[in-house]
């Protein structure tokens, strides 16, 4: 248990800078890349391209200073990493051949690379949670909101970077229907806020590094099955129904006795049938 404590607290020191943010902009680039026209708007529009990138990279720290009310051009100010992730870009997307791309489509580096994404995942969620304290002290619904934000930023602005390409989809709406990264974010800040607070019986580092493994299992499972469902999903269901499908169940239940009764009367078209048959018969 000692060995694993000890563990934890490494981990909890592990810097993200430069290769943990190298595989989070490296895995934002090739999803971004891989949206239906996303080549077309690199061939023929290189900044639309670039500032989709950008806001697949950096959308969390733009959501959340958006939410604080600070200029969320702040993260412009971090010119290593923008620089980072612009050279990533440009590799990924005009690299002679595609070899760049070609190279890391390989499944075990896209492996290594989600799962490092993952673990970035983490740190956003409590960096989000910790700035939200220094502004809202002990404000837990602030504090969940800014840590889901900062972890999840890119998929809750998904609509507005569709804008950026030119594609308009409120549908896809995550507030509609969440994705798994967004709906597995809202459970981290949630469980880090509580914990921050005092209100979870374990240490921050201990959680750090559980909640980091179970991403990091279910992210490098879910790429092997080539499953596009969300996990929860077994969990979802039952847990909807019992907590928002009464009115549902009483809508079905309204609707039941009229639709027997209907199916009882006849139709309009079987008596004029009826009646046409007795009129026939008469005239016999």
């Amino acid at each position: 248990m000692e060995s694993l404590s000890e563990v934890s607290v490494q981990f909890s020191q592990l810097s993200m800078f430069p290769f943990f943010d190298m595989a989070h902009y490296l895995a934002s680039v090739m999803s971004a890349r891989e949206q239906a026209g996303a080549l077309d708007i690199a061939s023929h529009s290189p900044m639309a391209s670039w500032f989709s990138a950008m806001l697949h990279c950096f959308g969390g720290g733009i959501l959340s200073s958006i939410l604080l009310a600070e200029p969320p051009v702040g993260i412009l100010a971090n010119t290593t990493n923008i620089m980072l992730a612009s050279a990533i870009w440009y590799m990924v997307y005009y690299f002679p051949y595609d070899l760049f791309y070609n190279c890391f489509f390989f499944l075990p580096i896209r492996l290594i690379a989600a799962g490092m994404k993952e673990v970035t995942r983490t740190w956003k969620i409590l960096s989000g949670i910790t700035h939200a304290h220094s502004h809202y002290k002990d404000a837990w619904l602030v504090m969940i909101t800014i840590g889901w934000a900062r972890g999840a930023g890119g998929g809750l602005i998904s609509n507005f970077e569709q804008l950026v390409r030119g594609v308009w989809k409120p549908e896809s709406n995550e507030f509609l229907k969440m994705s798994y990264p967004v709906k597995v974010t809202l459970i981290g800040a949630v469980l880090f806020t509580l914990q921050h607070g005092h209100y979870l019986p374990i240490s921050r580092h201990n959680l750090m590094f559980i909640y980091t493994m179970f991403l990091v299992s279910i992210k490098v499972t879910m790429m092997l099955t080539h499953s596009a469902g969300s996990p929860f999903l077994p969990l979802e269901t039952p847990l909807h129904r019992i907590l928002f499908g009464l009115r549902q169940n009483q809508a079905e239940v309204r609707e039941s006795p009229s639709s027997s009764g209907a199916k009882g009367k006849p139709s309009k078209k079987t008596l004029d049938k009826d009646s046409g048959e007795q009129s026939n018969k008469k005239d016999k």
